[in-house]
């Protein structure tokens, strides 16, 4: 049987944990910040975990990724 392919898009975007779970960057960071506030803004940095359903699915793009 072939090797399954990996989501690309997935690829690029999420990363998994040694336990399995799934990092993600915040959203709403990429242009349109003058109207954001810097408070705003500064919790949207660095990452979080993804939640449990879309985990699911994650896992489901990327066979390989993850234990």
């Amino acid at each position: 049987m072939p090797k399954m392919k990996s989501h690309s898009g997935s690829k690029k975007r999420f990363r998994f944990t040694a336990t399995g779970k799934v990092k993600r960057k915040h959203s709403h960071k990429n242009h349109i910040l003058t109207k954001k506030n810097p408070d705003r803004i500064r919790r949207l940095r660095g990452t979080t975990t993804a939640s449990k359903p879309d985990e699911v699915r994650i896992h489901a793009l990327l066979p390989y990724g993850a234990k």
